[in-house]
C-alpha cells in the first residue's frame, strides 16, 4: 500500500515544486531578454543588467534596506534574546503573561494593523516629545524592530529552554559570576540560534513592504517600496534583473551555510568518533 502511494506523492511534490520555482526560473531568464516588453522574447542580452547598476534610485533604496535591515535585526536580537531568557530562566514574576502575550502577539497580529498603529504611536510622540521628528529611516527601523524582535525571541526562546543548566551551574560552583557564565557558556551554546534569528530578522526586515509603507517618509523609499511602486506602473526587465541577483545572492549565502553546517557536522563526528577517520 506504501509503495502504490510513493509515486502519487512523488508527483504532487513535483508539481507542488515547479509551481514555486517556475515562475522564479522564467523570471530569471527573462531578465536575459533584449526586448523592453517582458512577455515577449527578444534575443539574449544582459543590458538590463548594465541599466540596473547605472538606476540609482534602486541603488539607494537597496543600500537604505541593507542598512535598516542590518540594524533592526540587531536590535532586534539583542532585545528578543534578553526576552527569551526572561521568559524562560525567570519561571514567576510579575507581568510574565503580559511579556508573553506581547512578545507572540507580532507573530500573529495583521502587517496592516501592526502598520497603522505604529503610525499612530509616532505621529503622537512626535507631537508630545518631538521624537522621532517625521517619518523615515528611524521610524522603520524602530517598527521593524517590534514585530522581528517577536520571531528572534521565539527562536532563541526554544534553544534556551533545551540548554543543559549543569554546564552553567558547574560553571558557577567552580567560581564564575553569572555575567562571566553567560559569555562563556552560554552565550556559545546559544549562538547558532542568535545567528538564526538575526537572519530571520534581516530577513524580515528585507521583505517588508506593508509596514514600512505606513512608517515611511518621503526621504525613505526601502527597495520593496521602490520595486512596487516600479510593477505598478507595468513589470521592467530591470526589476527582473534585480530580482535575478537577489535570488543568487540568496542562493550563494545557503550554499555557504549549508557548507559550514557540513563542516562543523563533520567535525562534531570526528570529535565524537575520532576512530572512525
Amino acid at each position: 500500500m506504501k509503495k502504490n502511494r510513493f509515486p502519487l506523492l512523488m508527483t504532487i511534490l513535483v508539481f507542488g515544486y515547479a509551481f514555486l520555482y517556475g515562475p522564479i526560473l522564467s523570471l530569471i531568464i527573462y531578465s536575459f531578454n533584449e526586448s523592453r516588453l517582458v512577455t515577449v522574447w527578444g534575443g539574449w542580452s544582459t543590458k538590463w543588467y548594465g541599466e540596473l547598476l547605472q538606476n540609482q534610485a534602486i541603488l539607494d533604496a537597496a543600500g537604505l534596506s541593507l542598512k535598516i535591515a542590518a540594524v533592526s535585526a540587531t536590535f532586534a536580537m539583542i532585545l528578543g534574546t534578553l526576552a527569551a531568557l526572561a521568559l524562560v530562566r525567570f519561571k514567576r514574576f510579575k507581568g510574565r503573561n503580559v511579556l508573553g502575550v506581547m512578545v507572540a502577539a507580532p507573530l500573529v497580529m495583521p502587517e496592516v494593523i501592526l502598520g497603522l498603529s505604529l503610525l499612530l504611536l509616532f505621529v503622537a510622540m512626535d507631537d508630545l516629545l518631538g521624537w522621532p521628528s517625521g517619518r523615515g529611516q528611524t521610524t522603520i527601523i524602530l517598527a521593524h524592530m517590534t514585530f522581528a524582535m517577536a520571531y528572534v525571541a521565539v527562536v532563541v526562546r526554544s534553544r534556551i529552554a533545551h540548554l543543559d543548566q549543569s554546564l552553567e551551574e558547574a560553571a558557577m560552583d567552580l567560581g564564575a559570576k553569572p555575567i562571566k557564565v553567560f559569555f562563556t557558556i552560554t552565550l556559545p551554546i546559544i549562538a547558532p540560534a542568535l545567528m538564526a534569528g538575526w537572519l530571520l530578522a534581516f530577513t524580515l526586515s528585507l521583505d517588508d513592504l506593508v509596514v514600512a509603507s505606513f512608517v515611511s517618509g518621503p526621504g525613505a523609499t526601502t527597495l520593496p517600496m521602490m520595486v512596487y511602486s516600479s510593477v505598478r506602473l507595468g513589470v521592467s526587465p530591470q526589476i527582473n534583473a534585480l530580482a535575478t541577483l537577489i535570488v543568487v545572492f540568496v542562493g550563494i549565502a545557503v550554499a555557504i551555510a549549508g557548507y559550514v553546517m557540513y563542516r562543523q557536522e563533520k567535525i562534531r563526528q570526528t570529535e565524537m568518533h575520532p576512530d572512525s577517520k
